[in-house]
């Protein structure tokens, strides 16, 4: 009877536990402009573990620690700044929705630009060459 009265009993536990892993307490904010800081601060920011996802939208657990962590850099009194350069130097530059334009960036910046640049020369020079060749003949006899 006591086996089965402990194992009841850590069945309860455990699913407590995993009730609150699951569905964490939300933070709790000094005012609201520590809250919209945080709200713009972390949907800029990329979850490490999912690939399209901010710290805003994510419920992975690293989304969650990080989100705890962004808050505590925050109160450190930490800016913006601050805060993306010490994550972008523990998890690279992926954390960045936005990456920021350095000479390693500049083909994921201006890449798209120079394609539709060259697109536009292509077709000017296509479109230039057939305006220069001969005049297309006007059939009368046919209908439309």
């Amino acid at each position: 009877m006591k086996h089965v009265l402990l194992a009841a009993l850590l069945a309860c536990a455990s699913t407590l536990a995993i009730a609150q892993v699951g569905n964490p307490t939300p933070p709790t904010f000094a005012d609201r402009a520590e809250e919209a800081r945080f709200r713009a601060l972390v949907t800029e920011l990329r979850c490490v573990m999912c690939q399209n996802q901010s710290l805003a939208d994510s419920n992975a657990m690293v989304a969650q620690d990080l989100r705890r962590e962004v808050l505590a850099l925050m109160r450190q009194g930490k800016t913006d700044a601050q805060i993306q350069d010490y994550l972008v130097a523990r998890y690279g530059e992926f954390v960045l929705y936005k990456p920021r334009v350095e000479e390693r960036t500049w083909l994921l910046w201006f890449g798209p630009l120079a394609l539709l640049l060259a697109g536009g020369a292509v077709v000017a020079l296509v479109v230039r060459r057939h305006a220069g060749g001969k005049p297309v003949a006007e059939d009368d006899a046919q209908e439309w």
